[in-house]
């Protein structure tokens, strides 16, 4: 079979065309630092990497529920232990009205007085809120969790709030009044109103209404566990989240970012080549005088 000088040119201009190709998809990643820079260049990687930035998402929307999570249990142990220390100053007071004969009825005024006010800040407590909502006011739409004044409930029951922190895992952040602070109309809130009362008009009842008082006491309690758990187990998932988050980087920096120096060692070699194969294909390709007379 005969070889035409044709067939060498298109042979020869082919394989510099294929070179000067291999140098320039790596001259491009080179400046972009990415192995992938359009679907064609890696189905497979591409189809990796869009798996990779979907898990991506979901994370970073996770970190963003634990972060909201954190801010209600925060706020709710907050409230709990404040309220906490008001309700012992309350059990302080009620311990000594209790001793009715070693004060006098300015002195029970006083002590009512000031029980009365603890109430209020009990109540303001209480209502405190997060992004708007209510603490302890369950799944309501409303501004307050109790009234400020009678002190009556104003939230609703349901479906507790929940966060989802994990492919698996929801976290509640919500805790409603009922929970914390006891049944509507025997509440907290209700027993101190008593005690406020009682100590101005009846003191012998002081001592029912201080039996009262603790088992609220008692169940705030139980409410602060309870909410110091979830608070722990969202420390843990936060953990978890931050380190899955840096894994699913490394996985897509290994399937879309470029090994630098191999990346520049490759090229230098590449073109080594093609500067090559250009002198070689000088030397085969001579001109005729044919050449020389078009």
């Amino acid at each position: 079979m005969r070889i035409t000088q044709r067939a060498v040119a298109l042979t020869s201009l082919q394989g510099l065309n294929r070179n000067l190709d291999a140098v320039g998809k790596l001259q491009q990643q080179l400046t972009s630092g990415r192995l992938i820079n359009a679907p064609s260049d890696s189905p497979t990687g591409t189809n990796r990497a869009m798996q990779t930035r979907a898990e991506q998402a979901a994370t970073a929307q996770q970190a963003r529920n634990i972060t909201d999570a954190k801010s209600w249990l925060e706020q709710t142990d907050s409230a709990l232990q404040e309220m906490s220390d008001t309700a012992r100053r309350v059990r302080d007071l009620t311990v000594q009205g209790s001793s009715t004969g070693s004060n006098s009825t300015s002195s029970m005024q006083a002590l009512a007085t000031e029980v009365a006010s603890l109430r209020q800040g009990l109540l303001s407590l209480a209502n405190g809120t997060v992004q708007g909502r209510p603490l302890f006011g369950g799944v309501t739409s409303g501004p307050k969790a109790y009234d400020s004044t009678t002190g009556a409930w104003l939230g609703q029951g349901g479906a507790p709030v929940t966060r989802r922190v994990s492919d698996t895992e929801s976290i509640r952040v919500d805790l409603t009044g009922p929970e914390a602070f006891g049944p509507p109309g025997s509440d907290l809130f209700a027993i101190v109103d008593r005690i406020a009362t009682n100590m101005v008009t009846d003191p012998t009842l002081l001592a029912t209404d201080l039996a009262d008082l603790d088992v609220a006491m008692k169940n705030m309690s139980g409410a602060l566990a309870d909410v110091g758990s979830r608070a722990a187990r969202i420390d843990r998932v936060e953990q978890v989240n931050a380190d899955r988050q840096l894994t699913l980087s490394s996985q897509l920096a290994e399937t879309e970012n470029i090994d630098l120096p191999n990346t520049i060692m490759r090229l230098q070699m590449q073109q080594v080549g093609y500067e090559a194969a250009l002198q070689a294909t000088a030397k085969a390709l001579q001109p005729t005088l044919l050449d020389f007379l078009r």
